[in-house]
């Protein structure tokens, strides 16, 4: 009898539906993707992204889009740009990318993940000061990979 019982929760639990979250997402509300990546961490998500820019920042040759004018406000999410596509972005938009996409809306496909972020001072890094930043951690590799709204 005992056996019987076993058997029969075993089956049941068997047949029991799991949730599984996905694995990519397409998510445009910023404070949705940066509480996604901190339940993920130190993963991040897969997806695609529609954000707001409101910054651009050049730094050691690579570019940054960021959502708030500010890159150390929490709500901010940053975009990095390979230095080998900037040219590209130049001649397509007719304008540098980080005054072209300054006030436009970008949809981004790539991983959002927390980042510590170091503050660099003569081109050393200063480990002790530093902080946490939601990135689309994947460099931008392709004019693929970004695109206007």
């Amino acid at each position: 009898m005992k056996y019987l019982i076993l058997i029969s929760v075993l089956l049941v639990s068997a047949c029991s539906s799991t949730h599984k979250t996905p694995s990519t997402f397409d998510i445009s509300d910023i404070m949705n993707i940066i509480a996604l990546s901190e339940e993920n961490a130190p993963n991040g998500i897969i997806g695609t992204f529609t954000l707001p820019i409101k910054a651009s920042a050049i730094q050691r040759r690579n570019l940054y889009l960021n959502t708030e004018v500010d890159y150390r406000d929490r709500r901010n999410i940053t975009v990095a740009i390979s230095p080998k596509l900037i040219p590209a972005f130049t001649k397509k938009y007719g304008s540098s990318p980080e005054r072209y996409f300054i006030n436009k809306t970008v949809s981004v496909t790539g991983e959002a993940k927390r980042m510590k972020i170091y503050f660099f001072f003569n081109d050393k890094k200063n480990s002790k000061i530093l902080f946490s930043n939601t990135y689309s951690s994947n460099v931008v590799r392709s004019n693929q990979s970004i695109k206007l709204i």
